[in-house]
């Protein structure tokens, strides 16, 4: 099957299945969103969605965090992966959005990643989710997801190609969207051990149930945690 099938296939698929797909994380605005995705590198939005309503009340919006210290922030964030660090760049998130955004999230992927805390990925969450960007942003799921299905080749090393290629070869008007159809695809059923690919809706598109019927395996990169915590 041609890899353009296969994204025509895969937009059809979820376009009508999937139309509202959206982010899992709580928020009210691009403030509190931010703070939850940096907060949500290398942990789940389950857990995240549990502290941030603690976190808001104490810090309603940018202001209020910007002129308060790691040690008043690590208890409010201490039961998610790495708070002292995720502590280290509130403050600095803050406190730079005060300081040269007039404490607005702007919507440009080039000035998010200047944010303290804020990789490629977190910017094109902010800039897909808030700013309705054709920006895909690529975790561990999107980078495992897309090689299954062979939408990108097997061997790109790094989220930043993956990333080129799905924008390349998805529709503009989709792209914030497939960003959410990857993600919650590779979260509850193309799972990283042992795939549900009994329940899954889109085997006759996949190129790794494509191989497995045919008694191969799939060979692809993946993403190491070491990688991935550089590109959160």
């Amino acid at each position: 099957m041609r890899i353009s099938e296969r994204y025509k296939l895969f937009i059809d698929y979820f376009s009508k299945n999937f139309q509202r797909a959206e982010t899992e994380l709580h928020y009210s605005n691009p403030y509190e969103l931010l703070v939850a995705v940096i907060l949500s590198a290398q942990c789940t939005d389950k857990r995240v969605n549990m502290t941030t309503p603690a976190f808001f009340e104490v810090f309603p919006d940018v202001y209020s965090l910007s002129k308060t210290s790691v040690e008043e922030i690590f208890p409010l964030i201490k039961s998610i992966s790495f708070p002292n660090n995720k502590a280290k760049s509130l403050l600095g998130m803050a406190q730079m959005l005060v300081k040269d955004f007039a404490g607005e999230v702007p919507g440009d992927v080039e000035q998010l990643v200047k944010i303290p805390g804020v990789g490629r990925k977190t910017a094109n969450v902010i800039a897909s989710v808030i700013f309705n960007k054709p920006a895909m942003a690529v975790d561990t799921h999107v980078f495992r997801v897309s090689k299954r299905l062979g939408l990108v080749e097997p061997d790109l090393k790094t989220p930043f190609e993956v990333e080129k290629e799905l924008i390349k070869n998805i529709p503009e008007q989709f792209v914030p969207q497939a960003h959410h159809w990857l993600i919650l695809h590779g979260r509850y059923i193309c799972v990283a051990r042992n795939p549900k690919c009994h329940e899954c809706p889109i085997t006759s598109f996949c190129k790794y149930y494509e191989f497995m019927q045919q008694g191969k395996k799939l060979e692809f990169v993946t993403l190491s945690k070491k990688k991935r915590q550089i590109e959160l």
